[in-house]
C-alpha cells in the first residue's frame, strides 16, 4: 500500500470511529493516526533489516504520541487507536483487521520467552482501556477484553474476557459490528460472584433459623 493510500485510509478510520473528529484536517493532529504513518514506514524498514533506522523512527513516534509500536509487529487494515497514550505494542505482535485499542493497552511478552513472545490479535477484537495481554497466545476474533483485565492466556473467538486474571464471561457472541465496539457495557464477575454469596449466605442463614426453631420447639415438647 502505498503512502497516500495509507494517509487516507487511515483518516477513514478516524473519521469513522471518533465523533469527536469533526475534519480531516483535525486527523493530521491525531496521535493514533501520526503513530501509524511511523509505523508503515518504520516497518517497511524493518522488513528490509534496517534495523537501527526503524527503531530510530518508532522512537521519535513514541516521544512524539506516547504509543510505542515496535516496527517488527504486524498490523492489519482498519486498525484504530482511540486517546492512545500508554499503549504499548512488542516486537512479535501479530493484529489482525478491524481491531480497536483504548489507551494504556499493553500487547507484550512475559519476559520468559523466545522467538514468537508476544500475542496474536486476531480480527474485529476490541480491547478495552488499561487491559494487559502477556504471552505468545492467540485472542480469537470477533472478542471482547475489559478494561484493566490482564489475559495470561488464549481465547476462543466470540468471547467476552474480564478481571485479573481475564476470564472468559462470555462465549461464543455475535459478530461484532464497530458500533457495538463499546468498552463500558460488559459483564462484572466480582459483582456476580458477591451477589452469589450473598445469595449462599442468605440461604444458610435461613437454614440456621430453621433448625434453632425446631430446636426450640423439640425442647418445648420435653
Amino acid at each position: 500500500m502505498g503512502i497516500l493510500k495509507s494517509i487516507k485510509e487511515e483518516i477513514s478510520i478516524i473519521r469513522e470511529r471518533d465523533p469527536a473528529i469533526h475534519s480531516s484536517m483535525e486527523v493530521f493532529l491525531y496521535p493514533s493516526f501520526r503513530v501509524m504513518l511511523h509505523y508503515r514506514v518504520a516497518h517497511r524498514l524493518y522488513n528490509r533489516k534496517h534495523y537501527f533506522l526503524a527503531r530510530l523512527i518508532s522512537q521519535r513516534a513514541v516521544r512524539k504520541t506516547g504509543i510505542e509500536i515496535h516496527p517488527g509487529a504486524v498490523i492489519g487494515t482498519g486498525f484504530f487507536i482511540d486517546h492512545g497514550s500508554g499503549v504499548i505494542i512488542g516486537e512479535t505482535t501479530v493484529i489482525g483487521n478491524n481491531v480497536t485499542l483504548y489507551q494504556g493497552v499493553t500487547l507484550g511478552g512475559t519476559g520468559k520467552e523466545t522467538g514468537k513472545r508476544h500475542p496474536t490479535i486476531e480480527d474485529n477484537v476490541m480491547i478495552s482501556a488499561g487491559a494487559k495481554i502477556l504471552g505468545s497466545f492467540t485472542i480469537g476474533r470477533n472478542s471482547k477484553i475489559g478494561a484493566g483485565s490482564v489475559v495470561l492466556e488464549e481465547v476462543p473467538p466470540n468471547c467476552t474476557v474480564v478481571g485479573v486474571p481475564g476470564r472468559i464471561v462470555k462465549r461464543d457472541n455475535e459478530v461484532i459490528p464497530r458500533e457495538s465496539m463499546d468498552q463500558v457495557h460488559l459483564p462484572d464477575p466480582i459483582k456476580e460472584d458477591i451477589t452469589n454469596l450473598q445469595h449462599a449466605n442468605s440461604e444458610l442463614t435461613n437454614r440456621l433459623l430453621d433448625l434453632e426453631q425446631e430446636l426450640r420447639e423439640l425442647k418445648n415438647r420435653k
